[in-house]
């Protein structure tokens, strides 16, 4: 089975849609940097409707050693850049990543990259849910931005078009 690092948006999203539980039928391991933590946190601090990681103990704390220097230039946040890290240093997992830049990043770096649309396609394929399309309006209303051509491109892998 799979394992995972995870930034923060798949996190958020996931939970959003009441999905951050398919990420225990999908991957065996899921990590997630201390930033990443931060970053939720904040979140929360500030009112917004987050996941609070404490309340998922499958959900593991693991930071990088280090991160390129370079990274820090580019227009990433610290969660991002922290996950891209620790999957640099283990290049056996799947990284989980919805941001652009993030993630041509990470597959410049030859890293397996899953965006939340991709986890839903895969629990649909593992038949944790029957339908992705109850849940892009729902994604959408938790502020993921989908174009038009890609939830058509989404809907048709799923075989939903």
């Amino acid at each position: 089975m799979l394992k995972a690092i995870s930034n923060t948006s798949p996190l958020l999203y996931l939970y959003r849609i009441g999905g951050i539980q398919w990420l225990l039928r999908l991957f065996s391991e899921i990590w997630v940097p201390e930033a990443v933590k931060n970053e939720l946190q904040e979140g929360r601090r500030k009112g917004y409707d987050v996941p609070n990681l404490d309340d998922y103990s499958w959900l593991n704390i693991v930071n990088p050693k280090s991160a390129p220097s370079e990274w820090l230039a580019l227009d990433l946040g610290m969660g991002e850049i922290a996950a891209m890290a620790l999957a640099l240093e283990n290049p056996d997992k799947v990284i989980l990543l919805d941001d652009a830049l993030a993630r041509r990043i990470a597959q410049a770096a030859g890293l397996q990259v899953w965006g939340t649309l991709k986890i839903l396609l895969e629990a649909k394929l593992q038949k944790i849910i029957n339908n992705v399309k109850p849940y892009i309006p729902k994604l959408r209303d938790s502020g993921m931005w989908i174009s038009a051509e890609v939830e058509k491109r989404i809907l048709r892998l799923a075989d939903e078009s």
